[in-house]
């Protein structure tokens, strides 16, 4: 196989601000594994609180890259595997090469992904957009200039009632809302009733992400789903978390890919847990990847490509929530390089 990589800042449409801070361009690396006649292409984001940098991820593929390069590609999983023990501290990076080694797989096949996967004929979960930290003034401006079906609500400031609340008066929509592990105990027991007054549907990640003695209390006490997120990074962490939450969010950078979400997704029905398909901001490339994957679940948050300003592919769109794959193999995407 060939490996290309090419690194990008994409410019946020508005700067995007969570419990953990603020950015106005997304860093992300894209890589293109080709074999053949075929290309398949694969996306990471850089996640600054994970402490991994597309610097990072690029470092780790100069130095390993011949290896990468002399894998005998014929099966995806296997060379999931082989990338697993080639960066084991790098989860972001394999994420991307898995990526890519699943769109060449589909394009050596001939077929979108999601028929390699046997996806269900059932309908899709629609996808919410996602409200960063703002004013209440300014929150409530982006919900009324992007109407839309299903909203999350980020939160973690002193005021996140107040913006609810106002939030709430102005549209019927679905709400959930993610504390990205932004407060208290005491605060999400005082909040959490009040929310479900408001129709909150859930909330994601509302205690630090090692607090399971916290989670314990509220896990008994919520009267709404609790979604894992920060709590839930890879596939070890799947049975813990179905003590201590309702549901759980999947992301792929973050787990390491394709390969170990579905067996995650597996995995979390075996044990009842709801399940969350999670963007971290990918462009149209990585969120492809992960719209292959939404009949197998019952939650989405794959707005990465509607809060950008630019993006790295064309194919993927969406329709009142709906996200909408071409009927392209492998992805269905068409990269601009």
């Amino acid at each position: 196989m060939q490996l290309h990589y090419w690194s990008h800042r994409l410019k946020f449409r508005y700067p995007f601000t969570i419990s953990k801070g603020t950015k106005t361009h997304q860093p992300v690396l894209l890589v293109s594994l080709s074999l053949g006649k075929w290309t398949g292409f694969g996306e990471a984001p850089a996640i600054s609180y994970y402490n991994i940098s597309v610097e990072q991820m690029i470092a780790d593929l100069e130095q390993k890259k011949s290896l990468v390069e002399k894998f005998a590609f014929t099966d995806p999983e296997r060379y999931w595997h082989y990338l697993h023990h080639l960066f084991p501290q790098n989860p972001f990076l394999v994420c991307a090469l898995d990526m890519a080694g699943w769109d060449l797989y589909g394009k050596m096949k001939n077929q979108p992904l999601r028929n390699l996967f046997k996806a269900p004929a059932t309908a899709a979960p629609l996808t919410d957009y996602t409200i960063g930290i703002d004013t209440t003034e300014r929150m409530l401006e982006k919900v009324i200039e992007k109407p839309w079906p299903i909203y999350k609500i980020k939160v973690g400031t002193p005021d996140d009632l107040e913006k609810l609340r106002v939030i709430r008066a102005h549209t019927q929509a679905r709400l959930r809302v993610d504390a990205n592990a932004g407060w208290s105990l005491e605060t999400a027991v005082q909040l959490l009733p009040i929310l479900q007054e408001l129709g909150v549907e859930l909330v994601e990640q509302p205690l630090a992400k090692d607090d399971w003695e916290g989670m314990k209390v509220l896990y008994q006490q919520s009267p709404l789903p609790l979604f894992a997120d920060e709590s839930c990074v890879a596939e070890h962490d799947v049975e813990k978390c179905a003590s201590f939450f309702h549901g759980i969010n999947i992301k792929l950078t973050k787990c390491s890919g394709i390969t170990p979400a579905r067996r995650m997704i597996a995995n979390a029905r075996k044990l009842n847990l709801q399940i969350m398909l999670g963007s971290m901001n990918e462009s149209s490339v990585g969120t492809a990847a992960l719209a292959h994957l939404l009949p197998f679940v019952d939650l989405a948050d794959l707005d990465g490509p509607l809060l950008l300003d630019e993006d790295l592919a064309a194919g993927l769109s969406y329709d009142q929530g709906n996200v909408l794959l071409s009927e392209g193999s492998g992805l269905g995407v068409q990269v601009n390089l």
